[in-house]
């Protein structure tokens, strides 16, 4: 196909999706828009050439707005772009649209955006999981065969697993952060939605890499082709206790349990192992987590950014609350003020501090698996498939616990993906591994042996 061709297809399945009522997408390229002389035809020989991705719209362009799905930014638009998007444009990928999420990426479900929920791609009554839920619906609905997301604690690996699509967390330091709008930057990385893991490891290997304008890029040798192997012999794959309680959903244990049997099948040694600060990930999570939002939006306060509320004349403190409160949602408010909370003046040492500790015992634990001879971690994504919309807004302590599995990996700043497993009632499931420090390519490269070996048997059970 011609660029043109490329981004009319494209363009019909954005389309169709709004008919559908996905609400996935919130703003359109201009590459769809200029059917013409797209990059696409420039590029023939590149990486990435043809392949339309979609951006969460936390991820700054400078031909598109990017809103954060915050009515505090709505409109604004970027005098400059991620190094993320630079990349993927060299190497002649199309950016179709950006991606619907909840609000600043603060949410579990996608039902956080000033701009209306994310619908599930197969059960609209569902939702996609979040905070990248626009991407994942996009991928997870056929629009496009991959998009960028932002980890924080879990946020394109738990919605990838609910939309039965691949999700790639990387290294802490092996994406660039430049051009993405902060929420916890000791946690946060642009992550990776694709239909496959070859989709999504050609688009991790674009945009990973150091850049200059990012002094957290660690400087390593680029991400390598996918590997190509028949089996798993040679790999040790430790399954964490701490991942299979005893209340895991019948549905996601049983295909847990198949997959595990496969992986034995495929020559890996399978071993039991433990991280014992695991209970304490959630809780440590959201005291780090709402202290580095609450640091980073201060910035958003009517003068610099966005629409002004303007309160009494001559009083700078009434125009930030104005601003603010009609600005941010419900969400980002109780993070702010969590966040605030927990770094005030007596209190910095009892939850700050103590969450910075208990989270260096978490990364301990995973350095000490991982040196005991361990290649590998496979665990449930998610403890349940894609819960009902609504079902758990009213209760933030049980939507938060949806990161349960995974906030440990974020917390240890350790690469991790999600991969479909099966389904259950037809609702996706997805299984997480877990590798080493830059150790992306051996993590990838197992994932790949088990897509082939599980997917025709996901196919048959849905």
């Amino acid at each position: 196909m011609t660029g043109a061709q490329l981004a009319h297809e494209t363009g019909r399945r954005l389309h169709a999706a709004e008919e559908r009522g996905l609400n996935a997408t919130l703003h359109w390229s201009q590459d769809l828009l200029d059917r013409e002389g797209t990059r696409t035809d420039m590029l023939p020989t590149a990486p990435l050439h043809g392949m339309a991705i979609a951006l969460k719209d936390n991820i700054v362009t400078s031909d598109m707005p990017t809103t954060c799905a915050s009515k505090i930014l709505e409109d604004y638009v970027s005098p400059y772009e991620a190094t993320v998007v630079t990349r993927l444009r060299a190497a002649g990928a199309m950016i179709a649209c950006k991606a619907n999420l909840d609000e600043f990426a603060m949410g579990s479900s996608t039902e956080n955006s000033a701009y209306g929920r994310v619908q599930h791609p197969l059960f609209p009554e569902r939702v996609p999981g979040g905070s990248s839920g626009g991407s994942a619906a996009l991928v997870g609905a056929g629009v496009v065969p991959a998009a960028l997301g932002s980890e924080t604690g879990g946020s394109v690996r738990q919605p990838a697993a609910f939309c039965g699509v691949v999700g790639v967390k990387p290294t802490y330091g092996r994406v660039s952060r430049f051009g993405l709008v902060a929420f916890g930057s000791s946690l946060d990385c642009i992550s990776v939605f694709g239909r496959t893991v070859t989709d999504a490891s050609r688009v991790l290997s674009v945009i990973a890499g150091h850049d200059p304008l990012d002094v957290t890029t660690i400087d390593r040798a680029p991400l390598a082709a996918l590997e190509q192997r028949a089996d798993l012999r040679g790999v040790v794959i430790g399954l964490p206790r701490e991942y299979f309680p005893a209340d895991l959903d019948a549905g996601v244990r049983d295909a847990c349990d198949r997959t595990i049997a496969t992986l034995r099948a495929l020559g890996a040694e399978v071993r039991d192992v433990t991280l014992p600060h695991t209970q304490y990930a959630v809780a440590t999570y959201y005291i780090v987590n709402p202290a580095e939002a609450a640091a980073n939006l201060a910035r958003f306060d009517g003068v610099r950014y966005g629409p002004r509320h303007v309160g009494p004349v001559g009083d700078v403190r009434a125009l930030y609350q104005a601003t603010r409160g009609h600005g941010f949602g419900p969400e980002v408010r109780r993070r702010i003020l969590v966040g605030t909370y927990v770094l005030s003046a007596g209190y910095a040492d009892q939850y700050y501090h103590r969450g910075q500790a208990v989270r260096r015992c978490i990364c301990n634990d995973f350095d000490q698996v991982f040196a005991s001879g361990v290649d590998l971690l496979f665990t449930p994504t998610t403890p349940t498939p894609a819960f009902k919309a609504g079902e758990k807004t009213a209760d933030p302590v049980q939507m938060y616990l949806a990161d349960v599995f995974v906030a440990p990996a974020s917390l240890a700043g350790v690469p991790a993906m999600s991969l479909p497993i099966g389904r259950d009632a037809g609702l996706p499931i997805g299984g997480q591994l877990i590798a080493p420090r830059f150790a992306e390519a051996a993590m990838l490269a197992a994932a790949g042996v088990m897509e082939s070996a599980i997917a025709p048997e996901a196919e048959v059970r849905s």
